[in-house]
């Protein structure tokens, strides 16, 4: 098999966080649900070993790049949420209400603002549309630079997800938070005039799983554990940023991502002081694959002149 450096460092990454999962679904006697697992990792594996293909038998570096990027972005993804549900149940107190202190000292309430929008139904469906496109959003994004031939910019924009992953669970795991739709009981007249990705019940797993833990994992039930840093704010950073290059296409992922914040916070359940962090940890994670992927460069390149 042929991998290029920067791919042979995610496997790297990608094998230790299997292991984890492995050890610590087995020390916590967690069930998972193999067959579900099973089925999303093929595809995975299986994107994988069609880039091989096309880098062996059928040489074509853009299709190599664009398949074997997708096939570690599923592995990357399954392993990810994982790993972030045998983080609980938590071990240190929870830091919403401090958040919601912030969001308070900068005039924002989360409450008066989910009552004002209960008389805009249709706002709030839109917004719910919106906040359903991120993960949608990083398929294209890495379509677009695979097959355009921008293998850095790719490979750049995988390892931001990855580290701001990986920033956003330990950071949690510390400092755990589970947002507004934890925190607070919508009235009723409130919550039965919004269609709401995040609702009440949505919360109460949440808490549930704070104190418990989880004892059955299947990808058909996975919820979004980390309110502080919001990781939906961070794609959507990666989505402009990444696209920057690409004219029209940066333009509208622009207009897209701009309705994106407060779709974050209403169908999301975030605090406001969510969204700052989330622009924060994808600074960080930006700049840090930035540096991963030159030093990958500098060794393909030294590999490349000495063969």
């Amino acid at each position: 098999m042929i991998f290029l450096p920067i791919e042979r460092f995610i496997l790297i990454v990608l094998a230790t966080l299997f292991s984890l999962d492995c050890v610590l679904v087995l020390f916590k006697g967690v069930e998972i649900d193999f067959a579900g697992y099973a089925s999303l990792a093929s595809i995975g594996l299986a994107m994988v070993a069609l880039g091989q293909f096309y880098r062996i038998v059928r040489p074509d570096f853009r299709v190599s790049t664009t398949v074997t990027a997708t096939g570690l972005f599923i592995l990357f993804t399954l392993c990810g949420s994982i790993f972030n549900y045998m983080l609980l149940p938590i071990h240190f107190a929870t830091i919403d209400t401090v958040l919601v202190q912030i969001d308070s000292a900068m005039g924002f309430s989360w409450l008066q603002t989910m009552i004002w929008l209960s008389g805009y139904p249709f706002l709030v469906a839109l917004l719910n549309i919106v906040y359903s496109s991120s993960l949608p959003q990083m398929i294209v994004v890495i379509l677009i630079l695979g097959f355009s031939g921008r293998a850095h910019s790719l490979y750049r924009f995988l390892l931001t997800g990855m580290i701001g992953v990986l920033i956003a669970m330990i950071f949690w795991f510390f400092f755990p938070s589970f947002g507004t739709a934890a925190l607070y009981p919508l009235p009723p007249a409130v919550r039965d005039a919004m269609a709401l990705a995040v609702g009440p019940e949505y919360g109460a797993q949440l808490n549930r799983l704070a104190l418990q833990g989880a004892v059955y994992l299947t990808p058909k039930d996975v919820l979004g554990l980390i309110a502080f840093p919001s990781f939906h704010t961070v794609m959507a950073c990666m989505s402009v940023y990444f696209l920057r290059h690409s004219r029209g296409l940066f333009w509208a992922s622009m207009a897209l991502n701009l309705v994106m914040l407060p779709a974050i916070v209403v169908q999301g359940g975030h605090h406001l002081t969510d969204v700052l962090g989330g622009f924060a940890t994808f600074c960080l994670a930006c700049w840090l694959a930035g540096i991963v992927v030159r030093e990958a460069n500098q060794k393909q390149t030294m590999l490349a002149a000495s063969a």
